[in-house]
């Protein structure tokens, strides 16, 4: 293409040297001849004036040949440019880049003494000078808006018809307008940027030096510009919309990746063939195998969970055909890990069409909570359930003890001396059992805890810091023991006995009394003592079989709790003051009976 260009130039060139040689040779003939036709006319004779009219004719259409092929040139020259900065705008996607080089091209392809690129804002549809170029030839972004005549520029984007003005300020229809009588505006050439009939721009240059300076050339030539360039800039805008949606998903993605690797629990997708294709970073580690494992060696779910349940395959295969969510427990047994227990929950993976792909699985890790729970179990069977429940709060307490006002039950559920003689100590332990079970429910029902089993008899607390109660704890051991009866004479009917006395023996005291943890630091245990509990120990000793002792004391609480009145269900019938071990005054006791 180059070298082409170069042979036009050349040819054009010979070809302005031949005419300007016609040229010369007909204007030195033409001369010629009117001097020998002044020399003849001395002479009384005359040349014909047809030859020499005929030259300077001839020379005249020589110059106008030259003008036309001079014209054609830059018109020629017009064209190349146009095709060479059409390339070169459209040779990148930089929206800025791309009108810098259109602006440039501008001024060169038109002549024009300055330039502007104004553009339609996408957001808010106002327009706004994108680039300038001002005489010192140097283009600048977000060019001022107020050295070009808005009148123009109005009516070009809102009719979208390109305008030519030659000496602007003197035409009648414009040189009311501030801008172009105040700016002596002479040449103005102004075309829409258009893409898919839609204006979203113009291109602005004039010439306030001469006037001429644009033709409709110069119009049409950057009509077929402002084509290319509207081109440019909406695939540049395209490409950086791209861009911008790409980074956007970029950054969607790794926030997405940060979440996924963040959460806790384990999360696995799995396609139609079973094969892995998301694990993260839980997953592994509650699985114990390493996540960059996985994916080298395209494992699948099998690979990655040994011994996979029977129910669990079923679920996920139901998941996959018949689009449904389920949870199951599984447990599992791992090599590095050993038995381990995950809460699973399978849901359908689906495309963007939402048709199934595979199966999404998210997964706890359920084994240390299991294992408490089973450890807790355990415990529970030789603790009471408020223990149990509390038991982070009997782990805090430090050896030693805090006083507090408690209420305690003895009970001798049966005395030993009532069983046969002859009766196995097995057999023996399990009737114990039975009577222990009455006392305890008893004891759990109205919120006391039990302290300790002592072979065939029961220490209960009610008020301690493992079952606050109010003031009403003395009426509730009251209550409990009452219903001990009750259960210890459907016991007995049960057994197909009738004893008489019954064997049970309860005593009962309220009082102040110290509570906490006894024993060691690796071996302690919660419990209570005191006067109050001693005096509770002694009462139920001095009771006889069926009997319910209460100590004055605990009368007290329970009328101080019942607002200074009896209990109407209830009766404590007075008995003789006894005399206990380790006291030096009789103690005032009663006897309980539903009223």
């Amino acid at each position: 293409m180059p070298d082409s260009n170069l042979n036009i130039d050349a040819e054009v060139g010979n070809l302005n040297d031949e005419i300007q040689r016609l040229q010369t040779l007909a204007d030195d003939i033409a001369s010629l001849l009117r001097s020998q036709s002044k020399i003849l006319e001395r002479r009384n004779l005359r040349l014909p004036t047809a030859p020499v009219d005929n030259l300077q004719q001839i020379s005249v259409e020589l110059n106008d040949l030259k003008k036309y092929i001079a014209d054609e040139d830059i018109e020629l020259g017009q064209l190349r440019l146009l095709a060479e900065t059409s390339a070169m705008i459209n040779s990148t996607l930089d929206a800025d880049m791309v009108l810098n080089r259109a602006m440039s091209a501008i001024i060169r392809l038109s002549g024009a003494e300055r330039g502007y690129i104004i553009l339609r804002n996408p957001e808010t549809g106002e327009l706004e000078f994108r680039i300038s170029h001002e005489i010192d030839d140097v283009s600048h972004a977000n060019g001022s808006d107020q050295k070009i005549s808005h009148t123009i520029l109005d009516e070009v984007v809102t009719t979208g018809q390109p305008l030519l003005k030659d000496n602007a300020y003197k035409d009648p229809t414009l040189s009311a307008e501030e801008s172009i009588h105040r700016m002596v505006l002479r040449s103005v050439l102004c075309v829409p940027l258009t893409i898919k009939e839609e204006v979203i721009g113009a291109i602005y240059v004039d010439n306030r030096m001469r006037a001429g300076v644009f033709t409709e050339r110069e119009l049409n030539l950057l009509m077929a510009f402002a084509n290319q360039t509207a081109v440019a800039i909406d695939n540049a805008r395209l490409f950086a919309d791209l861009q911008n949606n790409i980074n956007a998903a970029e950054e969607i993605r790794q926030l997405l990746d940060n979440v996924f690797e963040s959460i806790d629990s384990g999360v696995i997708t799995l396609d139609k063939q079973e094969v892995i294709q998301t694990f993260n970073r839980a997953a592994g580690q509650i699985l114990a195998i390493p996540v960059e494992e996985v994916f080298e060696r395209a494992l699948t779910l099998r690979e990655v969970m040994p011994g996979i349940t029977f129910d669990l395959q079923q679920l996920i295969y139901a998941t996959m055909q018949e689009n449904l969510t389920e949870m199951i427990e599984v447990e599992l047994d791992i090599s590095q890990r050993g038995h381990v227990v995950l809460n699973t929950r399978l849901s359908p993976l689906k495309d963007a069409e939402l048709h199934t792909q595979g199966v999404t699985m998210v997964f706890d890790d359920l084994t240390e909570i299991r294992e408490r729970e089973r450890a807790l179990d355990i415990m529970g069977r030789y603790l009471s359930p408020e223990m149990v429940e509390n038991i982070h709060e009997i782990a805090g307490l430090a050896l030693g003890g805090e006083r507090r006002e408690v209420t305690c039950i003895f009970v001798d559920v049966r005395p030993l001396k009532t069983f046969p003689d002859d009766m196995p100590p097995q057999e023996i332990m399990e009737a114990l059992n039975q009577y222990h079970v009455v006392a305890t429910d008893c004891v759990h029902g109205m919120g006391g805890i039990i302290d300790k089993y002592l072979g065939n008899e029961i220490m209960a607390l009610f008020n301690t810091q493992l079952n606050p109660l109010e003031e009403d704890h003395a009426l509730r051991t009251v209550e409990a023991a009452l219903q001990m009866r009750d259960g210890f004479v459907e016991l007995y009917q049960s057994l197909g006995i009738d004893p008489n006395p019954h064997f049970y023996r309860i005593g009962i005291n309220s009082g102040v009394a110290t509570l906490g943890n006894v024993g060691s630091l690796n071996r302690r245990e919660f419990t209570a003592i005191g006067d109050t509990i001693n005096l509770s120990k002694r009462l139920e000793e001095n009771a006889t079989g069926g009997q319910i002792i209460v100590s004055e004391d605990t009368l007290g609480y329970i009328y101080e709790a019942n607002g200074g009145t009896p209990i109407e269900h209830i009766r404590f019938e007075p008995l003789e003051a006894i005399q206990v071990k380790g006291r030096q005054q009789k103690t005032m006791i009663y006897e309980v009976f539903r009223a």
